[in-house]
């Protein structure tokens, strides 16, 4: 296992869902092993929630030519993730498949994007106390995508969708995706932003080249910097002012250097084409973000840019970044007992429809 991509796509290749890769090919509700850890804030118990949470369905997979690496199997049986989301004391946890398919014709997407709603929809029904779902959508056919969203939510009862930080090198900020983000408006569901692999790293892949694995580390915040920017300065936001949209990896690097954006239609307002109705760093009050950033002093700047109600937890399961999502957030110096308690799960739970 070397990349992200070739982590993700080596679930492909038997029935079922996998959370790159754990089988959750049965029906049967599974039941916690050993002891859980129950979050407690004050003496208040809390429900926690990870918004970020990979998994795959590989028949979906099968029908681009994914093919199974057994190797990259975490794990077997449902029971060992819900074991590690016991341990780490999570309660919900929020699924999303990466976008491989945005290059798939129409006919493609449309039944891959059915058979990964239905098996997303199915592993939730046979836990629902552990798990909600994110539809997939195919977003390179914007008018397909918007009625995927409202079938997956309405029909699947999934919680709103995962995107990628772009589509095929097109900007979700492009007219062409309004379909789209109409449609997320009007259902008032949540939007989870993922980089892609195949993103704004891609086309600096000679420079990211060699030790440190530049493409993930640097390039996937990159992506997820310039989604975010571009729905900023081109109007999407102003245009769709309900839109419920979460940001993976703490938003990238657009919360730590946001003033700049403020600063450059100061500076240069010729290069500021399409007028805002608010300062872009304004926009930042009015999005989401996952909790994973690396050190106390990275989640307090963060929650000082965004607010405190703007950020939700993630894990990034089953990439180990972190075993200690909850922990982040408890030991974070500064923040009250309430704002805790959002961060933990009830800003997710809120947006995801999770009850208390």
């Amino acid at each position: 296992m070397s990349t992200r991509r070739e982590f993700v796509e080596g679930a492909a290749g038997a029935a079922g869902i996998a959370f790159v890769a754990c089988n959750l090919t049965s029906a049967t509700p599974v039941q916690a092993q050993g002891r859980r850890r129950e979050v407690v804030v004050n003496g208040r118990r809390v429900k926690t929630v990870d918004v970020h949470a990979h998994c795959a369905v590989p028949e979906a997979m099968a029908l681009m030519g994914r093919k199974v690496e057994p190797q990259t199997l975490l794990m077997s049986q449902p029971a060992d993730r819900i074991r590690a989301m016991d341990e780490q004391g999570i309660d919900v946890e929020a699924l999303s498949i990466n976008p491989y398919w945005y290059k798939a014709d129409r006919d493609v997407a449309r039944e891959l994007i059915r058979i990964q709603n239905e098996k997303l929809a199915e592993a939730c029904a046979a836990n629902p106390d552990r798990f909600v779902a994110f539809a997939s959508v195919a977003l390179q056919h914007p008018d397909l995508a918007a009625e995927q969203l409202e079938e997956g939510v309405k029909k699947y009862g999934l919680r709103g969708a995962g995107v990628g930080g772009s589509v095929a090198g097109e900007d979700l900020a492009d007219p062409r995706f309004h379909p789209f983000w109409a449609k997320a408006e009007q259902l008032g569901v949540l939007v989870f932003i993922h980089p892609q692999a195949d993103g704004a790293a891609a086309d600096l892949k000679p420079r990211l080249r060699g030790s440190g694995g530049l493409e993930n580390a640097i390039g996937n915040p990159l992506e997820t910097t310039i989604a975010l920017s571009h729905l900023i300065f081109e109007g999407t936001l102003d245009r769709f002012p309900g839109l419920k949209i979460c940001a993976a990896h703490g938003g990238g690097y657009l919360p730590s250097y946001a003033a700049r954006s403020d600063a450059i239609c100061v500076t240069f307002p010729d290069r500021c084409t399409k007028p805002l109705r608010k300062k872009p760093t304004e926009y930042l009050k009015q999005l989401y973000f996952d909790s994973l950033v690396f050190t106390p002093e990275a989640l307090r700047h963060l929650v000082a840019e965004t607010g405190p109600n703007q950020i939700v937890m993630g894990t990034d399961y089953p990439f180990p970044w972190t075993r200690t999502s909850v922990d982040h957030i408890l030991g974070t110096p500064g923040l009250s007992d309430d704002e805790r308690v959002a961060m933990l799960g009830g800003t997710a739970a809120r947006l995801l429809g999770i009850k208390a």
